[in-house]
């Protein structure tokens, strides 16, 4: 008899690895900074941070501390264009073959969860635009934790929401600080190539699979869950 148990959770970053938003995320905070008496950051600068806590980003991005004032206007400026002018375009900024590639290994009957540098409730928001909210069992946000990526506490976060071991479990993301964060917390990874950092910033960070689609995401993840399954011994007679 099969058990209804799922034995393996697939974690994904947002932005960059589900949904093409860094050229979105740089946009707004120009649009941010152009309501300010701040000169814009240049695009490059800006694509740096994305994969950060808001706050953290826009404090060094500001040159002042975390709670400084400035962080928190700017940040609040920052949700409000997002959602006026991003969210609406979200369903079209879903990258190929991600809503059929989740809800297949979701089939599989794998658990699938975010984690995510977005705060929570910003996160629920781009997935619910994004037409991918349902697919997913969890969603985790950097306001879940007290230590964000590339820090393993979201990592292990996962696993207990999901009740699963690391070596059960694989992160998905496009950027050195998930793969970092998988790596710390002992799940495996899958770095995506199609998103903020390239081959050569992603491969020193030791990933154990390269993916240039999201089809590729979907075969590596069945591969590793395949390799992670250990069938059980027939008893002797």
């Amino acid at each position: 008899m099969t058990s209804t148990r799922a034995d393996f959770v697939a974690a994904f970053d947002l932005d960059g690895t589900l949904v093409d938003t860094p050229g979105a995320i740089v946009e707004t905070f120009t649009a941010v900074f152009a309501a300010t008496s701040v000169p814009a950051p240049a695009a490059p600068a800006i694509r740096a941070t994305i994969g950060m806590p808001l706050e953290r980003a826009f404090a060094g991005l500001l040159g002042v501390p975390p709670d400084d004032g400035a962080v928190a206007d700017a940040v609040r400026r920052y949700q409000a264009h997002f959602r006026e002018h991003i969210l609406p375009r979200a369903r079209a900024l879903v990258f190929p073959g991600v809503a059929e590639g989740l809800a297949a290994l979701r089939g599989d009957g794998m658990v699938l969860a975010v984690a995510t540098s977005k705060v929570t409730p910003s996160a629920e928001a781009l997935l619910a635009a994004a037409g991918l909210r349902h697919l997913f069992h969890h969603v985790i946000g950097a306001d879940q934790v007290t230590r964000p990526k590339p820090d393993p506490e979201m990592g292990r976060l996962v696993l207990r929401r999901s009740g699963l071991a690391a070596g059960d479990a694989v992160m998905v993301g496009d950027t050195v600080h998930d793969i970092a964060m998988a790596g710390a917390a002992g799940m495996r990874s899958i770095a995506v190539t199609y998103g903020v950092h390239g081959l050569a910033e992603l491969l020193p960070a030791a990933p154990t699979a390269v993916a240039d689609l999201f089809a590729d995401v979907v075969t590596s993840v069945r591969a590793l869950r395949r390799k992670s399954i250990v069938p059980l011994q027939e008893s002797a007679p």
